[in-house]
């Protein structure tokens, strides 16, 4: 290969939205490069929904084992053996990466380039090979597709004591004796639960008034009540204001409406954020504008403000989730290769966050509803009114459903509750299709599955 290349289509990260693009514009018969700075796949397969959700499942099946005599099965003791967890995670993930990249370089009319780009000029990136080389490439059209990284919490003395993160925690070959999580997000919920069933003591810091602070208060509330019913300690309003070592323990002063103590522990998540990768492009050479934490600043096509440059995925802010990422994919293919008109405007917020019992959400919550001042009526029921959830002894969770009271359109909902992102996909494909409630209430579904509760749930307004 020359040393200076010209390219149709230059796109910089292989993640869930990069990837398939790649793909897709070399099928087309432009010559494509993809750059890739570490591993094939991006976040989803190598750091984010892939691995922590193998390890998820680990640590169910931990759980269930302990809960075997509730079944009438008895068995003996409990042991985790985290090196093996950890095998068990890596070999799915290097399936997965390693599926992905051959498909990638067997793909005609595509390059796929290992290493770092750094942009020279709106159309120029120099590529700093993992094998040493140089090279410089030119394209008209140059697709962002480089992601974020977990950034550490704003807390005194952090840098100074060993601190995990979202990708450094699934490498423990051992169980935390006592896992401390400062945020109480998607992450830290996921990962604190995890490790409790794997045997940890867990602490959840949350600086808020409420975990999971985008969803509605009730449905906090139940998901504080499930973590606390596995035996984890939840303390909302407050803050760590400090972190240091001390021995063999990492200690965290906190501060909450009581004062400051002090809380110990032998392992530390920081799971309060996290940062875009923007600042390894050299993005300034190219004249792409950024918000305040560096994301890339896009319009509903994702074009940038530079004429042939575009951001997907989590480099571009909002929403950072695979299924973004990837419908992100499918708007770029189908304006620059179908000469279609997609636009990622108006597209509904879904997503699933993987504690146990899952949250499904989609659409409006109640409050973002009421914050619009749409007319509205709210469905709610426990799943504990669910034949099927208590046949199987998983009734914990509630459901929720938010209804346009004019049109009876379902304008959201909230699912916490066993498999309760696949129920929440049976809302969301009634709302795709602009079904009113009644359909729900009144479907003949079979009997006993998780679908018919959509019977009962769309029967039981509260307001």
């Amino acid at each position: 290969m020359a040393k200076t290349t010209h390219y149709d289509v230059i796109i910089i990260g292989s993640g869930q939205a990069g990837g398939p693009l790649a793909g897709a514009f070399a099928g087309s018969g432009k010559k494509t490069a993809l750059i890739e700075r570490e591993h094939v796949g991006g976040t989803c397969i190598n750091e984010g929904c892939t691995p922590t959700k193998t390890m998820v499942a680990s640590a169910r099946v931990a759980y269930l084992t302990r809960r075997a005599a509730d079944y009438g099965v008895h068995s003996g003791p409990v042991t985790i053996n985290m090196a093996e967890v950890r095998q068990r995670k890596r070999a799915i993930v290097e399936s997965f990466r390693g599926g992905s990249e051959r498909r990638l370089r067997s793909t005609e009319h595509l390059d796929l380039l290992m290493g770092e780009a750094q942009f020279t000029g709106p159309h120029a990136v120099e590529v700093h090979m993992n094998s040493g080389e140089t090279l410089t490439l030119t394209a008209e059209t140059i697709c962002i597709n480089t992601g974020d990284r977990p950034t550490l919490a704003p807390v005194e003395g952090i840098e100074t004591v060993p601190t995990l993160n979202s990708t450094t925690i699934m490498e423990l070959d051992t169980v935390p004796e006592h896992l401390i999580v400062l945020g109480g997000g998607y992450v830290g919920l996921e990962f604190g639960q995890m490790f409790r069933r794997f045997g940890s003591q867990v602490t959840i810091i949350q600086r808020g008034a409420q975990l999971l602070s985008q969803e509605d208060p009730d449905i906090a509330v139940e998901v504080q009540k499930i973590l606390q019913e596995d035996g984890i300690e939840v303390l909302l309003k407050t803050s760590a204001v400090k972190v240091a070592k001390q021995g063999e323990q990492i200690q965290v002063t906190i501060r909450d409406a009581h004062g400051e103590r002090i809380i110990s522990g032998s392992h530390l998540l920081s799971a309060a954020g996290r940062q875009p990768n923007t600042d390894r492009l050299n993005i300034t050479a190219a004249g792409v504008q950024l918000d305040k934490h560096g994301y890339i600043q896009v319009n509903d096509r994702l074009e940038t403000n530079v004429a042939g440059i575009y951001a997907l995925g989590d480099t571009k802010g909002g929403p950072a989730f695979t299924h973004i990422s990837y419908d992100d994919f499918r708007i770029l293919r189908t304006n620059l290769i179908e000469q279609g008109h997609a636009s990622m405007k108006d597209r509904a917020t879904v997503y699933t966050v993987f504690i146990d019992p899952q949250l499904g959400r989609i659409g409006l919550s109640e409050q973002e509803a009421r914050r619009q001042g749409k007319k509205i009526k709210v469905a709610k029921m426990p799943m504990s009114y669910v034949a099927r959830a208590l046949e199987i002894d998983e009734a914990r969770g509630v459901m929720k459903a938010i209804v346009d009271a004019e049109s009876d359109l379902i304008l959201g909902a909230s699912i916490l509750g066993i498999e309760g992102g696949e129920i929440m996909s049976m809302l969301e494909i009634a709302m795709l299709g602009k079904l009113p409630y009644t359909v729900l209430r009144d479907g003949v579904f079979a009997h006993p599955t998780l679908a018919e509760s959509l019977n009962n749930l769309f029967g039981s307004f509260t307001s």
